[in-house]
């Protein structure tokens, strides 16, 4: 079945949830697992004509930001019995999700998703997993919460998820 398993963890309540069914299903296939938390950069880097730098503290904010969601999701892993490889990455997330799939090697990426409730709300947001589907180097898993699912993973989880959402 699976041997290396790539989780591209947010810290959100759907990425908890991805996180907790990633390291059941690879503890029960006995596969290599691995998170990865992608800080995304400034949006200052993308438009055209820019000139200037980017502003360090937003970016070095945004960093350390996704270093604690890449602890808190290990720390939770931990806590739990599971062996998990950490991953941090800047950049585009569908991007760095398969850089880092291909170059482990891994034969499943796994990612939690947010249903959206209008067509028009999914098309005006994107979404990392749809784009996900035509970029990946191999099989996808999306996890999706169930209505009035609850995965806490720590006293900050609260706290992120105000700040992500």
């Amino acid at each position: 079945m699976y041997k290396k398993i790539l989780m591209a963890y947010n810290g959100t309540h759907e990425g908890r949830i991805a996180l907790f069914e990633c390291a059941e299903m690879a503890s029960f296939v006995k596969a290599e697992t691995h998170l990865l938390a992608v800080g995304t950069p400034s949006m200052s880097m993308f438009v055209e004509g820019f000139e200037g730098t980017i502003p360090e503290q937003g970016s070095a904010q945004a960093q350390k930001l996704m270093k604690n969601v890449l602890a808190e999701g290990l720390a939770a892993l931990a806590q739990r019995g599971y062996s998990v490889t950490g991953h941090l990455a800047v950049g585009e997330p569908v991007a760095e999700i398969c850089r880092l799939a291909s170059e482990l090697k891994c034969d499943l990426i796994v990612v939690g998703h947010k249903r959206k409730h209008s067509r028009l709300g999914r098309w005006w947001r994107g979404s990392i997993s749809a784009n996900l589907a035509d970029h990946a180097p191999c099989s996808i898993l999306i996890a999706m919460a169930p209505t009035g699912a609850s995965h806490a993973i720590g006293p900050g989880a609260r706290d992120l998820q105000a700040t992500q959402g």
